[in-house]
């Protein structure tokens, strides 16, 4: 078998290593630095996943947890679906299963990863909730009041905040303000503002 290893972290800061744990030295590893909000078919390594797939180079790949594939349930089963459509066969490390057993779809792997991705999407959900809920509460007792109005940030201090926009920037012109936005975590009004910055360089 010709096996891959997929590894998604949100950030450069945490590690990897316990994705990593399982590894074998024959595998092909693919790793992304992104937000696991972004679908798995738009991610760098992803997409070169997939690609490696469509060439017949990989044919069993592994994840360390089923919430690498995806934070939306939707996305997920998308991804697996593809995979076994490829006859790709996944491996998820933590669960210890395989999604297909002997050639046919093994239907435990179905069903738990199924269940698995729908309670990461609600954990997700309540989590943002919380923060909300956290946010509105200390607002009203009046600890939280965010960045006061008409505070002030250097140009200098704007892009050293939003390299990685400056970076996506740069590299990806054409995308748009949302787009850009969803890769690096920040909103479209962010993005319009680090451009307002970089306009002004020029």
């Amino acid at each position: 078998m010709k096996k891959g290893r997929y590894v998604r972290q949100s950030t450069a800061q945490q590690s990897n290593l316990r994705q990593l744990a399982k590894a074998h030295p024959d595998e092909i590893l693919f790793i992304d630095t992104i937000s696991g909000s972004i679908p798995f078919n738009e991610r760098p390594a992803g997409k070169k996943l997939i690609e490696a797939v469509e060439a017949r180079e990989v044919d069993y790949v592994s994840f360390h947890a089923i919430d690498r594939a995806g934070r939306s349930t939707i996305n997920v089963l998308q991804t697996l679906k593809f995979f076994f459509d490829k006859g790709v066969i996944v491996k998820i490390d933590n669960l210890g299963l395989e999604s297909m057993i002997n050639g046919k779809a093994n239907p435990v792997f179905n069903l738990i990863t199924t269940i698995l991705s729908e309670l990461s999407s609600l954990e997700k959900s309540s989590l943002l909730e919380r923060q909300t809920e956290g946010i509105i509460q200390a607002r009203l007792r009046g600890v939280y009041k965010g960045r006061e109005k008409d505070t002030f940030e250097s140009d200098d201090v704007i892009l050293a905040k939003h390299k990685k926009v400056v970076k996506e920037l740069k590299a990806n012109p054409n995308l748009s303000l949302r787009k850009i936005g969803t890769l690096t975590n920040v909103s479209p009004n962010t993005v319009k503002k680090v451009i307002s910055v970089l306009q002004k360089q020029n």
